[in-house]
């Protein structure tokens, strides 16, 4: 990475550095063929601000690619912590291919289980998310999407120069906002007739009981404002009348007084109507049913392009947008129609090899990301990222986004000339201004901003 991006690099560390309180730490490690601290893990007080910009500003570029040694160097940074912030994490950004680790492809799938140190793998002691933004078209977007996967983090694709900013501000209004973490959701059937078959979670590992009377899904971190939805069947007994299904419960560790926090909720009961076949399905239940098997149309997209058959990767993405603009219910839907927008706009980039090797591959791959954690991811230039298809973007993100967008003149001109993304952001909810220290409070859920430490990675 050398001239232009890498001074819009050093400007979007800049950002990520004055954005961060005196609680917070950050440490930041380069790569090349080899990798090594700039500083520290150091708390962001105004003279550790001022030592950090200086450190980033230093950064020059050199040859070569090795993703593994500069996680390895993160992990050091991670293990070797003498004080701990409530939350941390790992922000990964590469422009190129690991050229030290991952032999040439012959027709096989790499083995990308190296990359990621164990020691911060989910369920070691220093589990640590990665949050990989791939920049520019030469990136391994492969690479860069396993390591997120395996370690519970997103892909972001960065395809314009200008937008490392605003990904990066997307992605630490995120950090800086999680109020819970080892969240996990229980699912007990609340009569004895009722057994649960399955529990569609995406990423989130999550599991039924043998017997069917109960099951859990892990999900981990949550930021303020977020929501999950899985799909949980269940088989019901025949004629009977109303019947209560289940019974949800979650447990959370607190992110601000590190206490383990249980809440019970209401049983979900089943009302019979008289005439089934005209009862129609929830809305909700609707449309999450539509975007998990939209989510595996994007996978098999996706591996067919990896065998080259371009025309059955439309072919998959378009019946399924297809499906989705012939449901009348879901006509007026917003999410429903990001994803049909969505859908249209990944079948574009897999017309044919030069399309998906230029982006299409990555834009699918920050796609399923995205909706495998139900999370909001960067896809593209920075002028799509307030556009609809980011339906899980927090009011957080939006405000940190927004506070980007004003300091780059030119990214605005364009949001201002885009009626779609204008209409977006201007129905988008504000969130108040937080001051440091200051309470912050959304939908009468009342949150402190945990401390955070951050171990950014650059190429």
């Amino acid at each position: 990475m050398s001239g232009h991006k890498l001074a819009l690099l050093k400007r979007a560390m800049r950002f990520v550095i004055e954005n961060l309180d005196p609680s917070d730490r950050l440490s930041v490690v380069a790569f090349s063929s080899s990798a090594w601290r700039l500083f520290p893990l150091q708390r962001m007080t105004a003279s550790g601000q001022q030592q950090s910009l200086q450190a980033v500003n230093s950064l020059a570029a050199d040859g070569g690619t090795n993703i593994a040694e500069g996680l390895r160097k993160a992990a050091r940074v991670v293990e070797d912590r003498q004080a701990r912030n409530p939350v941390c994490s790992i922000m990964l950004l590469s422009d190129g291919v690991d050229s030290h680790n991952l032999p040439p492809r012959d027709g096989s799938a790499p083995d990308y289980g190296p990359l990621v140190p164990r020691s911060i793998l989910p369920g070691s002691e220093h589990h640590v998310p990665i949050h990989a933004f791939g920049f520019g078209m030469d990136h391994d977007s492969r690479a860069m999407h396993a390591v997120a996967q395996m370690s519970s983090g997103t892909f972001s694709f960065i395809d314009m120069a200008g937008s490392i900013q605003d990904a990066f501000a997307q992605c630490i209004g995120g950090l800086l906002s999680v109020v819970a973490q080892e969240t996990r959701l229980g699912v007990d059937c609340a009569d004895d007739g009722v057994l649960l078959t399955s529990i569609k979670s995406g990423g989130y590992a999550s599991g039924v009981d043998g017997d069917g009377r109960g099951g859990f899904v892990d999900v981990g971190r949550l930021y303020a404002d977020e929501g999950r939805d899985f799909l949980v069947t269940v088989r019901v007994p025949q004629s009977r009348g109303d019947i209560a299904l289940i019974r949800p419960s979650c447990t959370y560790r607190d992110a601000v007084t590190m206490e383990m926090v249980r809440v019970g909720g209401d049983p979900v009961t089943l009302l019979r109507a008289a005439n089934p076949a005209n009862a129609g399905m929830s809305l909700r239940v609707e449309r999450e049913w539509h975007r998990v098997h939209a989510t595996e149309d994007i996978a098999a997209a996706q591996t067919a392009a990896e065998e080259y058959d371009y025309a059955r990767a439309a072919s998959i993405l378009e019946a399924r947008r297809l499906l989705l603009e012939s449901c009348a219910s879901l006509s007026s839907d917003q999410q429903t129609q990001a994803l049909v927008a969505e859908l249209r706009e990944m079948q574009e980039r897999v017309l044919n090899a030069e399309l998906y090797e230029g982006s299409g591959r990555a834009y699918l791959l920050s796609g399923l990301s995205s909706h495998s954690w139900q999370r909001a991811t960067a896809r593209g230039d920075s002028t799509e990222l307030t556009g609809l298809v980011h339906s899980y973007q927090t009011p957080f993100m939006i405000d940190m986004l927004n506070r980007s967008q004003a300091l780059q003149p030119e990214v605005a001109e364009a949001l201002s000339r885009s009626p779609t993304i204008a209409s977006s952001r201007s129905s988008a909810p504000t969130p108040a201004p937080a001051s440091s220290g200051s309470p912050w409070t959304r939908r009468g859920l009342r949150s402190f901003r945990p401390a955070k430490s951050f171990t950014g990675l650059s190429l």
